[in-house]
C-alpha cells in the first residue's frame, strides 16, 4: 500500500496539502541539508491537518518557524511525543543521507534509540501506528492481551508488513481485516501486550469486532 493510499483509507484524505518549496527551503538553510526523502513528505503531506489528529505530532516546517524549543534538540525531529517526553529525530550527521536512519531521542542525558534503520520506513510504520487514535470507530479504550488473545489477532487477522521499533514501547505491530481497520498491538517488553483498534466506517469496525470483541482486558 503505497502512503497515499494508506492516508486515503485510514485518514479519509483523498487531497492531501504539501509544504511550499520556500518553506521547505528555510528548513534546509538551517541545517545545510536535508533527506530527499523527508523533503518528500513534507511536500506531499506537510500541510495535511488531519495527519496530526492522532496521539502524537508530526514536525512540519511551520512547526520549526514558531516552536523554538526546537532549535534546543541538534538533530532535525520528525515526531514529537504528545507531551514532549521525546522525539523521533534524524542525527545531524545523517542529514546528506536520501533516506537516513531514524532515532528516538529522550533528552540530552539520554542514549540515541534506533527506531528504524530507513526514514521511509519509519514513516509508513508510524502513520499506521498514529492513525488508530483518530479512526472515527473503536471501543476508545486500550486493553492487556494474555498471550492467548494476541495469537487469536495473529491468527485471525491479516498482518501489515511494517513495524514500529522504540517509539516507547520494545515493538508495535499492525494488523487489519480489511484495508480501512486497524490492531495496534503493542509490545511491553517482558511478556506484557496492550492493544487498541478501530475502523473507519461502523461497516469495517463491526467486521473487526469478530475477532477483537471479548479479547483482553480494558486498563
Amino acid at each position: 500500500m503505497s502512503l497515499s493510499e494508506l492516508v486515503r483509507t485510514l485518514y479519509g484524505v483523498d487531497r492531501p496539502q504539501g509544504c511550499t518549496e520556500a518553506e521547505i527551503a528555510a528548513v534546509r538553510e538551517r541545517f545545510g541539508a536535508l533527506p530527499a526523502a523527508v523533503e518528500d513528505f513534507w511536500r506531499t503531506f506537510g500541510h495535511t491537518k488531519q495527519l496530526n489528529f492522532g496521539q502524537d505530532d508530526w514536525v512540519f516546517p511551520t512547526h520549526y518557524a514558531k516552536w523554538t524549543w526546537l532549535e534546543e534538540i541538534d538533530a532535525l525531529v520528525l515526531l514529537n511525543e504528545n507531551q514532549s517526553v521525546g522525539q523521533a529525530c534524524v542525527r545531524r550527521t545523517d542529514l546528506a543521507l536520501p533516506d537516513p536512519p531514524v532515532y528516538l531521542w529522550i533528552g540530552p542525558d539520554g542514549p540515541w534509540e534506533l527506531s528504524s534503520p530507513t526514514f521511509s520506513a519509519f514513516l509508513e510504520a508510524a502513520l499506521t501506528y498514529e492513525a488508530v487514535w483518530q479512526l472515527p470507530c473503536s471501543p476508545e479504550e486500550i486493553f492487556e492481551l494474555s498471550e492467548a488473545d494476541r495469537k487469536v489477532v495473529q491468527t485471525r487477522l491479516t498482518r501489515r508488513p511494517t513495524v514500529l521499533k522504540n517509539w516507547f514501547f520494545s515493538e508495535v505491530t499492525f494488523y487489519s481485516s480489511r484495508p480501512d481497520n486497524l490492531v495496534v498491538v503493542m509490545d511491553m517488553g517482558n511478556g506484557e501486550y496492550q492493544a487498541t483498534y478501530g475502523g473507519a466506517t461502523k461497516e469495517s469496525y463491526t467486521a473487526l469486532l469478530e475477532v477483537m470483541e471479548g479479547l483482553g482486558a480494558p486498563i
